[in-house]
């Protein structure tokens, strides 16, 4: 049975859409995102990657509730940050639409960007369920386990992947995780940590990748080469049979992993990929750095492994082990300031460093694992205070005068009541009306360019439930220009150039009905 979520504010004097769509109680509170550190590597560089931070927090225990929290923003790019905590499964995870789109039974970051998902209190656990990346930009992920996912059979989730990113992701950070499944690709698990078609700026730091027939791989094929620039430092590969990574073109840099039972072949450098490998520690592994399974050579450069109890194959025409010497081919220059351990000590540094749960500790290149500042304790939960939003004037009777510029625009919105449509709040008519799917939701009018607006009037249709609390959102980048209770009517704030503008319902009894959202320049 899913539990209740909340929603907390972490920032003083926050504000949150959220509330409204998702159905949930809002709290505030002072303090930081419990995100710990910031991301390095890779992840770091491109404008770096931050995720949700500066946003609004929310805790989910479903993964409905994350689907919601992530469509239920003001837009696509609002900052957020869901504090993930308890089992997360297919059947708990349904399609949700709004400022974005997901889909069932997977967790889904499509089209969408500054966003933290990280496992708090007793754990977060994606069981036999995927997180899906596409089209999207500055994700973090930290401190949860991805379990079982399959590409076959039942449940089916995301083609089999762990973690999937695919088609235009860059700046990722996933950090602290526990991968894992249980078999290979017969008993129908995929890969745990893969990247396809134009997946740039990744880093896999502090993980545990296991019991898997596939670590992961950079490009889907051959041709497949736009994928690149990606670290992996201090992560755990054990029992793995290959792909650690798999890399198709593109660069990598893998230093301070302890590969543990690679039972085929371990880093697979293919299709003209560089890969700097560097004091990373093999043990008990067959083939652990090469070009295997294809006569489309890559490269690496090499300094300070080691390499215990690891057996090479013997060259052949689709066979290129770097072993038993791991004689560099190449140069690679990466572009980010690092910290080394010695290989020596990468066992133990990993051993009480990696994996979901461990604390989030760290190291900093003195074999000493360290654990993260902490952030500021949370002592009280004050109601928000708006200080910068006008207060909105109300008239729910008197109409402005002057032109009604949503005749002639669009529409659109988070949700809508069957047989209702988002149009019918711009055609003009009041005997026409929009009402979301519940009591709460958003709608929108838009333009195709800049449009200067000060008062909104909006024109409710007999027989509806009553509003409670409303806002008016510049729908361009989710500041809120106007909020108050009981019925709208005319809002008037600061004249604002826009693009979209969105009344926002946060609560109310029954459905509201929205006939008309009417917009005016002064």
């Amino acid at each position: 049975m899913n539990r209740p979520v909340a929603v907390r504010l972490l920032a003083a004097g926050a504000t949150t859409a959220l509330a409204a769509t998702l159905g949930l109680t809002a709290l505030a509170a002072p303090g930081a995102v419990a995100v710990a550190g910031s991301a390095n590597g890779y992840a770091a560089q491109n404008g770096g990657t931050t995720g949700g931070a500066g946003g609004t927090t929310v805790k989910a225990t479903s993964g409905t509730a994350i689907h919601q929290a992530l469509c239920g923003r003001a837009s696509t790019s609002t900052p957020i940050t869901i504090q993930v905590e308890g089992t997360i499964t297919v059947g708990n995870t349904a399609k949700v639409s709004g400022s974005c789109n997901t889909a069932a039974g997977v967790i889904e970051l499509k089209g969408i960007s500054n966003v933290t998902i990280e496992g708090v209190g007793s754990g977060a656990t994606f069981d036999q369920i995927g997180i899906h990346i596409r089209d999207s930009r500055n994700i973090i992920i930290q401190n949860v386990t991805v379990k079982n996912v399959k590409k076959s059979g039942s449940p089916t989730s995301n083609g089999g992947d762990a973690i999937g990113m695919e088609s235009t992701v860059r700046n990722v950070w996933v950090d602290h995780v526990t991968l894992e499944a249980s078999g290979g690709e017969d008993q129908g698990f995929d890969g745990l940590f893969d990247m396809k078609d134009d997946v740039q700026y990744v880093t896999l730091s502090y993980s545990i990748l296991r019991n898997s027939g596939r670590g992961g791989l950079i490009g889907s094929s051959e041709s497949d080469t736009g994928n690149s620039f990606i670290t992996f430092h201090h992560n755990l590969y054990s029992n793995i049979e290959s792909r650690t990574p798999l890399l198709r073109g593109g660069t990598a840099h893998i230093y301070n992993n302890h590969y543990v039972n690679l039972a085929k072949s371990g880093i697979n450098s293919r299709a003209g990929a560089k890969a700097k490998v560097e004091n990373n520690y093999f043990e008990d592994s067959k083939d652990v750095l090469g070009t295997f399974y294809t006569s489309e050579r890559g490269t690496w450069q090499t300094a300070g492994n080691i390499l215990d109890n690891v057996t090479w194959s013997s060259t052949g025409s689709d066979n290129y082990p770097a072993g038993p010497s791991m004689a560099s081919t190449t140069t690679v220059s990466v572009p980010y300031s690092y910290s080394l351990d010695g290989a020596s000590c990468v066992p133990s540094v990993v051993s009480s460093t990696a994996g979901a749960n461990k604390g989030l500790k760290t190291s900093n290149g003195s074999c000493t694992p360290t654990n993260p500042s902490p952030t500021p304790t949370q002592t009280s939960n004050p109601t928000p205070t708006q200080t910068s939003n006008p207060t909105p004037t109300s008239n729910p009777t008197t109409p402005p005068s002057g032109t009604n510029l949503s005749i002639g625009a669009g529409a659109d919105g988070s949700s809508k009541a069957s047989g209702t449509s988002y149009g019918n709040v711009i055609d003009g008519s009041t005997s026409t009306y929009w009402s979301p799917s519940g009591s709460t939701g958003k709608i929108s009018v838009k333009w195709g360019s800049a449009t200067t607006i000060s008062k909104v009037n909006v024109v409710q249709a007999s027989g509806g439930g009553s509003i409670g609390s409303w806002k008016i959102l510049n729908g361009d980048n989710g500041s809120t220009l106007a909020s108050g209770s009981g019925a709208p009517g005319v809002v008037s704030f600061s004249s604002t150039s826009l693009k979209k503008v969105t009344l926002e319902i946060v609560s109310a009894s029954g459905t509201p009905r929205i006939a008309e959202l009417q917009t005016f320049a002064g």
